[in-house]
């Protein structure tokens, strides 16, 4: 989970309240995803990620994909999530079908000890995007 979201502290405090499901491979945990009920049929994707050493086989879309039809089941309306303003993070959830919805200005900056990059640019802005079922 680390490598989604690189705070423990934050980690720690959303697993109490959240479900969380993983991918194995021949018995080895290699991708996760949690899951938080927030009420009134909406549902956030607390955190998604995979080994970096499994990474770009699919595991994460297949990921995505279990945790949209687990959403779906439980009876959710809309499944949210927040990541960053740029990456490929970005294309991966807009290509399963999220939008845009909001933009949390300077929330890296506010919830995060340690300044995020990726790439060479520094995380400021968090986006918000949601998946209507």
């Amino acid at each position: 989970m680390l490598e989604a979201d690189p705070s423990l502290v934050a980690i720690k405090r959303y697993l109490e309240r959240s479900i969380c499901h993983v991918a194995t491979v021949e018995g080895e945990i290699v991708g996760t995803y949690v899951t938080q009920p927030l009420g009134d049929g909406v549902y956030e994707l607390m955190n998604i990620a995979v080994a970096p050493a499994h990474q770009r086989k699919g595991i994460g879309a297949r990921l995505l994909d279990h945790a949209i039809a687990t959403a779906c089941e439980a009876g959710a309306r809309r499944l949210e999530l927040g990541t960053g303003t740029f990456g490929y993070q970005l294309t991966f959830y807009q290509r399963a079908g999220f939008r845009v919805v909001a933009v949390e200005r300077d929330y890296f900056l506010a919830h995060y000890d340690e300044p995020i990059y990726e790439n060479g640019i520094q995380h400021k802005d968090r986006l918000r995007l949601a998946l209507e079922f």
